[in-house]
Order: C-alpha cells, then structure tokens, then sequence
C-alpha cells in the first residue's frame, strides 16, 4: 500500500498483530529486505516496514535528509496507518540505525524500545559547510547516469553484488524481477545518491541530539553488531551500546545485512524489546552483553 507523508507517497507494507514494530532498512534497500525477520515477528507483533523517498517503491525524495526529517517520517507513517496511538518499537539498519535513535530521542512518549542492527556509528562527525552544493551534486550526477543509461544496465548486477558481498554466505534471495523493478530506475539510484551525500550532515545532527534529547527512560536499547565486520567494527559498536547505555550483542556468523544472514537474531532482539511472546520469557535490559 501506499501512505502520503509530507506530500510524499511512501511504499508500506504491514502484516502482524500484537504491538509495533517499525523495520527501516539501510541505504540503497528495500522493503523486502526484511523479508526472513517478518514472519518470525508477526505472530507477536504489528510489522511495519516502509520504503524511504527514493528506495524501494516509493516516489522520489522532495528534499534532503535530516535525522529529523526521518524521525517525522516515522511518526507521519504510522499516523497516516492509524497506529499514532500505540508506541512502536523501531528497528534501524545501517543508516537507518541515525533515523531510529533520532526518532527515540525525539519522540519518547511514542517509544517502547531500539534495536540498531549494524547501525551506522560515528564518533565525531561535523555537518559539512554549503549542504546545498551536496544535493545539486548528487542530483546532477544521478541524472546524468540515469540519462546515459546506467541504472537499468548496472542497477540490478550492482544489487546482486553488493548484497552478496555483505553477507557471510548466500546470494541476494529477492526475486529477479522485483530487483529489475527497483534497482533499474534512475528514482533509486538518485534517492541513494542524495542520501549518501548527507550521510555526515545527518550523523552530526544526531550527534548534537544525544547532547539535549536522552533516550526515553526504561525503553530497551539493544545493539546488533555483525562479526564479519572486525574487531574495529565490533569494538565501534561496542563503544555506541556503551554510549546509549544498551545491550550489546556481537552477532556471527553474519555480514552487514545481519537481516538475511541472521533473522533469528534480529527477530529475537526485537522480542525482547517489548512486551514477551505468550509462553515465552523474554527478558531486557541495557547494561549487558552477550554473544549469538
């Protein structure tokens, strides 16, 4: 289905029942990316997956991304469903894990708990000078490869290899035509490419968060970090789930899209950032580490 948020139409896909759980993947994915957690979490859960301007199915992006922006689109996706009323737990991958923590920060009365699955860390960023100059170079460069052709020649090859270099094992498991159908457009290339080119902005905007806005107290943090990464990648994350004061959890074997290499381990995370399944135990808390 479709929802208009910000005058955007936004691509939803919600399945589950019980309480809210909001997936939002990393840059460049889609909906389907979540496709091996979902029915591990609807028979507890309300799943809400959404599409970003420019990704996935949803039309192009009106204007630059802020940390925010998203945390309004998050809250402008769940109004437009009807579920305003039920605080959600939200899940962030990669970029997406700014959009969460952002959301948390800034909305904690709609908030029951964060799960950052290989979230996107950094320690020191600074909001680059004339933003501007950043999307007039992303949009000319987005529609210069799309009017040369690119994203209908290379879109869906470059999918299919970037998906199987971030995993520990296995190829890219969405189905060939919905690849051609998203990654051969030029509205995704140009939706990644703009968000790539305010990834710093949006990290230094979250960064000047922590300092005014704190998480919403007695909401679970927890923080998935994929081995594959390294001992630096797993120290960073680490040092982040210290830094919001969560659980921090190292997750192998697995790459970056934890989501399709791990399902289990991300749907677990999730469980136990609210309320416990019927006949299950569930525990959360921050302050702990453990391994999966």
């Amino acid at each position: 289905m479709f929802v208009r948020v910000g005058g955007i139409p936004h691509h939803v896909a919600v399945a589950g029942e019980g309480p809210v759980v909001v997936l939002s993947a990393g840059l460049g994915l889609g909906w389907f990316d979540w496709d091996p957690v979902v029915p591990l979490l609807t028979p507890y859960r309300t799943v809400v997956r959404f599409d970003r301007p420019g990704h996935g199915l949803s039309a192009p992006a009106g204007a630059p991304p802020t940390a925010a922006g998203e945390a309004r689109r998050i809250t402008g996706i769940l109004d437009a469903l009807g579920l305003g009323d039920r605080p959600a737990t939200v899940v962030g991958h990669s970029v997406a894990g700014f959009h969460a923590e952002a959301y948390a920060r800034l909305h904690p009365g709609r908030t029951t708990g964060i799960v950052l699955v290989d979230s996107s860390v950094e320690e020191r960023a600074v909001a680059p000078a004339v933003p501007a100059l950043r999307t007039a170079a992303a949009r000319a460069v987005g529609g210069a490869l799309g009017a040369l052709g690119v994203p209908a020649a290379f879109g869906p090859p470059v999918r299919r290899l970037a998906v199987r270099v971030s995993r520990t094992g296995g190829g890219d498991p969405a189905p060939a035509e919905l690849i051609r159908a998203v990654y051969g457009t030029t509205r995704v290339l140009r939706g990644a490419l703009l968000e790539n080119a305010h990834y710093t902005a949006v990290a230094a905007e979250l960064l000047a968060l922590r300092e005014r806005r704190p998480l919403p107290p007695g909401a679970p943090v927890t923080v998935l970090a994929a081995t594959a990464g390294g001992r630096r990648w797993t120290a960073r994350q680490r040092d982040l789930a210290l830094t919001l004061d969560a659980r921090f959890r190292a997750i192998g074997p697995s790459g970056h899209l934890m989501m399709l290499d791990r399902p289990d381990a991300v749907a677990r995370a999730v469980l136990e950032s609210g309320p416990p399944p019927p006949g299950g135990g569930a525990g959360s808390g921050r302050g702990q580490e453990d391994r999966a």
